[in-house]
């Protein structure tokens, strides 16, 4: 069983500025109501601490699995043997003078139809999470 959250946005800002918001963990609090914090160097094979409005007790433990400036960038977490799943996919597409900005989580493997039900619902915090994403990054303008 796959459980999938999804959230979309057109931002009137360069790819290279959404970037530079996504991959600063120092900055999330400025512009991100959706998370409580976040520690850790947002970076390749690095490993970050992220506390989430959605359950503000809990610490999730998040590995960078993948980024590809300014265009995509994946974070994963689970169980071993692959038991659970849950992966993030950050996806930048520049159109012009505007970039199409994508967030999706998928969780997945053998016990997620039983892990996911104890997650609370994800819709709102990814709403707000693009909702801040966008008005800093046009607040910011172009980055040189």
């Amino acid at each position: 069983m796959t459980k999938r959250y999804h959230v979309s946005r057109s931002i009137d800002a360069p790819a290279r500025t959404i970037w530079e918001l996504l991959s600063d963990a120092s900055t999330y609090a400025d512009w991100n109501p959706a998370v409580v914090s976040i520690e850790g160097p947002i970076a390749t094979g690095e490993t970050i601490k992220l506390v989430s409005v959605v359950d503000p007790r809990r610490t999730f433990t998040l590995k960078v699995a993948e980024m590809q400036p300014p265009r995509r960038m994946v974070w994963t977490d689970g169980m071993p043997l692959g038991l659970f799943k849950g992966v993030r996919t950050y996806v930048l597409e520049e159109r012009g003078t505007s970039t199409a900005f994508s967030m999706t989580e998928e969780f997945s493997g053998p016990l997620s139809g039983l892990i996911t039900k104890m997650i609370p619902d994800m819709t709102d915090s990814f709403d707000q999470f693009a909702n801040g994403l966008k008005a800093a990054a046009e607040a910011a303008g172009p980055s040189g």
